[in-house]
């Protein structure tokens, strides 16, 4: 068995080690705003649920390997604390990959990738029509895990409103 220590990696090594180890990792859709309106739509694989009661939706938007920057979406939780974490499914893997682009702040995703915007109930990011299942989300706390190349920002958002697309419902109302 290969034993690495991990100081020993850089860290574009260890993100590959990482990301192929843990694996398979769901994926969502976060949708933000900005305090002047404009709207970004990211793909995070570092997503999960953590918590029922409260619930809890946490991902992380980690700065850049390679430049150390900060992805848009974390500038605009911090401006707006709230998002829309659209659940992807296999139907979306096109608009997944077209929205993971580096776009320009100001650059609608949901235009570059061909989805459609449904304004949100209580939140003022918008949802992805063609998600399955949708959360609309309050950030209770954005936690600096780093300031380093590849550092993560954990975000926790609680989760107001569900909206779940009928046609993955069972004939008992659960998702099948």
């Amino acid at each position: 068995m290969l034993t690495i220590k991990l100081s020993d990696l850089s860290t574009a090594e260890l993100h590959n080690y990482l990301q192929y180890a843990i694996a398979p990792r769901p994926i969502c859709f976060a949708s933000t705003i900005d305090k002047e309106g404009n709207i970004n739509l990211s793909p995070f694989s570092f997503f999960n649920l953590f918590s029922t009661n409260p619930p809890i939706c946490v991902f992380s938007p980690s700065r850049r390997v390679r430049d150390n920057t900060t992805k848009h979406t974390l500038e605009n939780l911090r401006e707006v604390p709230e998002c829309v974490i659209n659940i992807v499914n296999y139907n979306m893997v096109q608009q997944v990959s077209l929205s993971s682009v580096e776009y320009a702040k100001g650059i609608n995703e949901f235009i570059k990738a061909g989805l459609t915007m449904l304004p949100s109930d209580l939140v003022k990011p918008p949802r992805v029509a063609e998600s399955p299942v949708q959360f609309e989300c309050v950030v209770k706390d954005i936690i600096s895990l780093g300031n380093t190349h590849g550092a993560g920002n954990l975000v926790i958002a609680e989760i107001k409103l569900m909206h779940i697309d009928e046609a993955i419902l069972d004939s008992e109302g659960k998702i099948d």
